[in-house]
């Protein structure tokens, strides 16, 4: 099935590659914007699979913009698109910023072409994703920012069973399904319903808001990320 991108960006020219990456590999660039308020507006109009947004633009920002589109989504569209944030700053508090709004990914824009199609790819499935080296980084440095005024409460993470707090640390500390699996001594797929449940409980639209939640919950702490 074609995947259907928008792509956000405030640079004519990155724009412009972007979207000659992406059609010379079979993926259809439905639209780009050059702000955060096209992106909602261009969001909104073509329903796309997946948007490559920028972060820092004029008019609105694209976290600003993450925000509006999966926060007004209707549910009668069906899934809301899956949003990968670019940028060229490693790892600041746009990070953190982005993947609270519910961003699915992060990667830098001097990302390799491969990488880059990969990563579309891997979030159209429904995947979270965080570039090489910023996962760690996420984690390992995720104690030094503030936490948000607002957090789940204790009450919310006590609606979870046993077994969907332990998928829930694991996700926190990097691991995959794969390995979290191995770890718990369950399939794959067993570990995906859970993982899906702890999501619907904790009104989760991302892999990675879990990681971010499993920090500021006080399930995970730096320095126990997986190898």
């Amino acid at each position: 099935m074609t995947i259907r991108v928008l792509v956000v960006d405030d640079q004519e020219l990155v724009r412009a590659g972007f979207s000659a990456l992406l059609r010379n590999d079979g993926i259809e660039v439905v639209a780009e914007g050059g702000n955060g308020r096209q992106a909602v507006e261009l969001a909104q109009r073509h329903r796309p699979d997946v948007v490559l947004m920028d972060v820092r633009m004029p008019v609105m920002d694209g976290i600003e913009a993450t925000r509006t589109i999966l926060g007004n989504w209707p549910a009668a569209d069906g899934e809301p698109p899956r949003i990968m944030m670019l940028t060229t700053f490693d790892l600041d508090d746009y990070v953190f910023a982005a993947l609270r709004a519910g961003a699915a990914g992060f990667l830098l824009k001097d990302t390799r072409p491969a990488e880059l199609l990969d990563a579309v790819r891997v979030i159209a499935r429904g995947e979270a994703l965080l570039s090489p080296g910023i996962t760690r980084k996420l984690i390992a440095e995720f104690a030094r920012q503030p936490a948000p005024a607002a957090r789940p409460t204790g009450g919310q993470l006590r609606e979870l069973t046993e077994r969907e707090v332990d998928v829930l640390r694991l996700v926190g500390t990097g691991r995959s399904n794969q390995e979290i699996a191995a770890e718990l001594f369950v399939s794959e797929a067993t570990v995906k319903t859970h993982l899906g449940r702890v999501m619907a409980k904790l009104h989760l639209s991302s892999r990675a808001q879990a990681v971010v939640v499993a920090y500021e919950s006080g399930l995970v702490r730096a320095g126990s990320q997986g190898g």
